[in-house]
């Protein structure tokens, strides 16, 4: 049965606006658009990736490293900034295009009575006053109100949350952004545009500051500290270097060695990968993520408070709790019903978020000590023993063998307890973490490292305060950078877990991973092998000892962790109660 309002002052008559009216009404309203704020340039939201904390931090290094007389590292720092930021960039913009879509709510046609007929507008043209028919399956384009209803039913969850749709009363008002879903009515148009309660929402979301995600304030944190380090540790080498003697310029180098060897250059861009690695896995669960900082965030959620409408998650929600008077009561069920349901959404994105804080953790840690200790070495004799590594086969290390492994392990599929007790709440670097990187895994590598380093130049005559001669150093110097990079391929498969050791599973979970080893040592043969590379990094090919020695890093690495993962073991054994 049709219903209809009221007559009212602000009812206008069945034959709707005059051509006149409408001419007028745009020109004093203006169109029945959504305002859009201005946003950054595509070139400011660029240059805004390049100049973040942890950028800065590497351009300080990449000046340093140019002052320095070295300008292939200022190149390569320069090159992984620039990329990095532009694939960030890249990323985040897309989904700013794609959220940018949600403004496509608003329906493109509407029909309206104008000059007493019934035509097809634009959206746009909407105007206050402005009669529009309405029927199952229309978009309402404007805040109107309702003036006639046959059946009429509408779905207001965009607004309101609620799954259940409403059936409004005559003289209601129907927000913009809504639609019917039964019925047929007709109502007047109150408000468009910037005027509409939905361009009120949005005003407020905009309005919202943003405040910094976990995991930036995390990474915020251990780049400062590691700046600070960093600076100091540069800054002390070429205090000790000018008073053992060294000339001032090879002083000054050596300080930007050391400078440059703690600055993990690789980890910006394998967060920056791997959570775009997240992202993408969220998107393939129809999840946009518009920021990848968002994704850590999320993985880091333990409870979502919400109303009952579920409108977070699929506008349906399980019971799981109740409070009452007489206590709290667990409920295990579908919606309200207790006939038991479990989903899967949220482990992908813990997964996810904890394997790409395991890559970053296991990979980048304990190099740094690895890259560290031929300068040590070389400080502490005095200059009698050569370094190992250069600065720029450090940087190699950083970037070209630390990237797809960090990679393949944010690609590590989830454990069957990844869903089961605490989440990680820690700090990212902790001391569990500080202890397996600095007094397990890395000196297990560097003990090997420095050992064939040394046992190269030894068994091609060199003795310990003489110079050896180029080639022998470049010998010596490419079995080092092998024994690294076998030692971090080897530390990868024991950071696939974090309770058991290598073995204890099968090796082809993580095919990406089998993948980025077998990358990773054609990129060690082809910096070794290829003249012109290994004459700018330094170091040459091994030769079959040379190989054998640097081999030996492998079972050391893996012993190592054994060690270290059945020490945690007993010790949690021993902590609990008998």
């Amino acid at each position: 049965m049709e219903r209809a309002a009221p007559a009212g002052p602000a009812v206008v008559a069945a034959g709707g606006l005059s051509a006149s009216e409408v001419v007028q009404r745009l020109e004093r309203d203006g169109p029945n658009v959504m305002p859009t704020p201005r946003a950054p340039s595509a070139l400011v939201q660029l240059g805004l990736q390049l100049v973040h904390f942890f950028a800065i931090v590497l351009w300080v290094a990449a000046g340093l490293a140019l002052v320095a007389g070295m300008p292939q590292l200022t190149v390569a720092i320069a090159v992984v900034v620039v990329l990095n930021g532009v694939f960030a960039f890249a990323q985040e913009h897309r989904a700013e295009r794609a959220g940018a879509r949600l403004a496509d709510l608003l329906p493109p046609r509407a029909r309206v009575v104008r000059d007493g007929a019934v035509v097809e507008v634009s959206a746009t043209d909407l105007v206050v006053d402005d009669v529009v028919l309405l029927e199952a399956g229309d978009r309402i384009s404007a805040d109107l109100r309702l003036d006639r209803a046959v059946s009429v039913a509408v779905d207001e969850s965009m607004l309101t949350g609620e799954s259940v749709t409403s059936r409004p009363e005559l003289g209601a008002v129907l927000r913009a952004g809504t639609f019917v879903v039964e019925g047929v009515g007709r109502g007047t148009v109150t408000a468009t545009g910037g005027r509409t309660r939905l361009a009120e929402i949005a005003a407020l979301t905009r309005a919202a500051r943003r405040p910094p995600s976990p995991l930036s304030v995390q990474l915020h944190r251990i780049v400062t500290v590691v700046a600070v380090l960093a600076v100091a540790t540069g800054v002390v080498a070429f205090g000790v270097s000018l008073l053992l003697g060294v000339e001032p310029a090879f002083g000054f180098l050596f300080a930007v060695g050391v400078t440059v060897a703690l600055v993990p250059e690789g980890l910006l861009p394998t967060v920056t990968l791997s959570l775009a690695r997240a992202t993408q896995l969220m998107a393939g669960r129809h999840a946009l993520v518009r920021r990848l900082e968002a994704v850590e965030t999320l993985g880091s959620t333990t409870f979502i408070c919400t109303d009952k409408t579920g409108t977070l998650t699929r506008n349906e929600m399980n019971v799981v709790e109740v409070w009452t008077p007489a206590g709290t009561v667990r409920v295990a069920g579908r919606g309200y019903e207790p006939t038991g349901q479990r989903t899967g959404g949220a482990a992908a994105v813990v997964a996810a978020t904890e394997l790409a804080r395991s890559a970053v953790e296991c990979v980048h840690g304990r190099a740094v000590l690895a890259e560290l200790t031929p300068f040590v070495v070389w400080s502490l004799t005095l200059g009698h023993v050569p370094l190992a590594l250069s600065v720029l086969q450090i940087l190699a290390l950083d970037i070209g063998t630390d990237l797809l492994p960090a990679l393949a392990l944010g690609a590590e599929p989830a454990s069957e307890r990844v869903m089961a007790g605490p989440l990680h709440q820690g700090a990212l670097v902790d001391g569990v973490l500080m202890r397996r990187a600095f007094l397990v895994l890395g000196p297990a590598e560097a003990v090997v490292e420095m050992g064939v380093f040394i046992a190269v130049l030894v068994h091609g005559g060199w003795v310990y305060g003489t110079v050896p001669g180029a080639e022998l150093l470049a010998l010596a110097s490419g079995g080092a950078f092998a024994t690294v990079v076998l030692g971090q391929l080897a530390n990868a498969f024991a950071c696939r877990s974090a309770s058991r050791r290598v073995g204890a599973w099968s090796l082809r979970g993580n095919r990406l991973l089998l993948w980025a080893v077998g990358v990773e040592l054609a990129f060690l043969v082809v910096i070794l092998g290829w003249p012109a590379l290994a004459a700018v990094l330094g170091g040459s090919m091994p030769d079959l000892a040379g190989w054998a020695m640097a081999l030996l890093v492998v079972p050391a690495v893996l012993a190592a962790d054994a060690a270290h993962k059945a020490a945690r073991r007993w010790g949690r054994r021993r902590a609990q109660p008998a």
